[in-house]
């Protein structure tokens, strides 16, 4: 699959050659929601809880007196019958677990497989050099635009692009992250991905790759090829 890579005035400077068969061959619903399902999930702190009339601010004092006053017999202002006070039933529970398991590989290939399915549908825009001179969210939009993209966007970024991450942090529906970081919940949340050449090539041959029986053993910062040329030499 070529993809085009454009400048940032959107205009196309070259092709990138992405192997399909690398990111899954074709896309995988099922694995794709399970993984998106487990990552809202562990997302989730756990720690809702609602007030009963022991919690809720207020004086546990008697309104009026019982008797004499011709109204209706009433106790505190806390109790639940009253708009303010607390919850009948209150959640009392101090901490639920949502958190669900999945192996690092199959995560590894739900995080590729979205991105095959982003390049099938031709919402990945490839930038030949993602750098800013200052952050200017004003550089950030005239970018988009260029690159036509008129809905939600996720922009994958190095590590060391502070003016790019200031100048979109006021653009409402662009989300910055780092290219590190990049993963099936953020690029199923977005409609566009934006990415360097550099950083895309990188994650593609980085420890996302590691996909097969021979990643068990590859160490963290090692791509899996010099990996197994490693072992093979031993």
């Amino acid at each position: 699959m070529k993809v085009p890579v454009l400048n940032m005035q959107g205009q196309q400077v070259g092709d990138l050659t992405i192997d399909e068969a690398a990111l899954g061959g074709e896309v995988n619903p099922a694995l794709l929601k399970q993984a998106y399902v487990r990552y809202h999930a562990n997302l989730r702190q756990g720690s809702a809880r609602t007030r009963n009339r022991g919690n809720v601010e207020g004086s546990t004092r008697k309104l009026y007196r019982q008797k004499g006053t011709g109204n209706a017999r009433v106790g505190p202002a806390r109790v639940p019958n009253r708009k303010g006070g607390g919850r009948a039933f209150a959640k009392t529970k101090v901490k639920a677990e949502y958190r669900l398991e999945m192996p690092v590989k199959m995560r590894r290939k739900a995080n590729r497989n979205a991105l095959l399915a982003k390049l099938v549908d031709n919402e990945v825009r490839v930038i030949d050099s993602l750098a800013f001179g200052s952050p200017r969210t004003k550089e950030v939009r005239d970018l988009l635009a260029a690159c036509k993209v008129d809905r939600s966007c996720l922009m994958a970024l190095p590590a060391d692009s502070g003016n790019a991450v200031k100048g979109a942090r006021n653009l409402p529906d662009v989300r910055t992250v780092d290219v590190t970081g990049l993963n099936v919940f953020e690029l199923l949340s977005h409609r566009y991905l934006v990415i360097g050449k550099a950083e895309l090539e990188a994650w593609l041959t980085g420890p996302s790759a590691g996909t097969t029986k021979a990643a068990k053993n590859v160490r963290k910062g090692e791509k899996a090829g010099d990996a197994k040329t490693a072992r093979e030499a031993a």
